[in-house]
C-alpha cells in the first residue's frame, strides 16, 4: 500500500529482454535494479543527486533488500516503480517501493532497502545534517 504522508516518485520503465529469463519474465534479480533506478529518480523528482551526496564524501550503502513477489513482469512490458523514504534515522535510511504493470496498475512486487551512511573509507557516518533534513522533509504531510 502507497503512503499518504509522504512524497512518492514515480518512473517508468520498459522491461528489456536483457532482463528476462528464457520465458521472457524478468529475474527475479532485475526487481533491485528497478529499485535502484526509482531512487535515483526519487531524488532528482525532490531536486537532489546522489552523485552531490558522494560529492560531499559519503556514500549510503545497502545493508538489507527485501523483495515481495506477487505476479511475474514479462518483456516488452511498461512497468511503474514508486519509491519513498520510509524512515530516516541518525545513519541511515529505508526507502519503500511498490512496482506495477504501467497500464493496468496490477502489482508485480513490493519491498524496501535500508541503507547506512558510510564516509569515503567506508567508515559509518551520520548522515549530514543539510541531506537528513532534506530526507526527512519528505516524510511530512505535502
Amino acid at each position: 500500500m502507497l503512503p499518504t504522508d509522504r512524497f512518492v516518485a514515480e518512473t517508468v520503465l520498459w522491461v528489456r529482454y536483457a532482463e528476462t529469463d528464457a520465458m521472457r519474465i524478468v529475474h527475479h534479480s532485475q526487481y533491485l535494479v528497478y529499485f535502484e533506478e526509482a531512487r535515483s529518480e526519487y531524488m532528482r523528482q525532490r531536486g537532489e543527486n546522489y552523485a552531490r551526496f558522494e560529492e560531499d564524501g559519503f556514500n549510503l550503502a545497502v545493508t538489507e533488500a527485501h523483495v515481495r513477489y506477487a505476479r511475474p513482469a514479462v518483456y516488452g512490458q511498461q512497468i511503474r516503480v514508486r519509491c519513498w523514504i520510509a524512515e530516516v534515522q541518525s545513519r541511515g535510511m529505508r526507502f519503500g517501493y511498490q512496482l506495477t504493470h504501467a497500464d493496468t496498475g496490477d502489482v508485480h512486487a513490493t519491498g524496501e532497502t535500508r541503507h547506512i551512511c558510510v564516509k569515503r573509507d567506508g567508515g559509518v557516518a551520520l548522515i549530514p545534517p543539510r541531506w537528513r533534513d532534506w530526507a526527512s522533509a519528505s516524510t511530512a504531510p505535502e
